[in-house]
């Protein structure tokens, strides 16, 4: 349906304010009023890497115990300390 351009409404300087600047596809400023933190949220007390030398025996027997061996062997040490 074909709508007169003469019945758009005013573009004000409150419109450009809110309005998302681009570049392209890229988003340089989000549009005011949306969404803007994507993501998980933060944690309190989120875990730091580290580098850590253990001996391989041990590494593989904890591999073997499937997917999560990492943090089972976070639970392990809190345990131990």
């Amino acid at each position: 349906m074909w709508t007169d351009p003469d019945d758009a409404p005013e573009l004000t300087d409150e419109f450009f304010e809110r309005a998302a600047l681009m570049e392209g596809d890229r988003v340089l400023r989000p549009a005011q009023g949306t969404l803007t933190k994507r993501g998980r949220p933060k944690l309190e007390n989120p875990k730091r890497q580290i580098t850590l030398r253990l001996d391989s025996d041990l590494i593989d027997r904890l591999r073997e115990s499937g997917p999560g061996w990492q943090s089972r062997i976070n639970e392990i040490l809190r345990k131990a300390v």
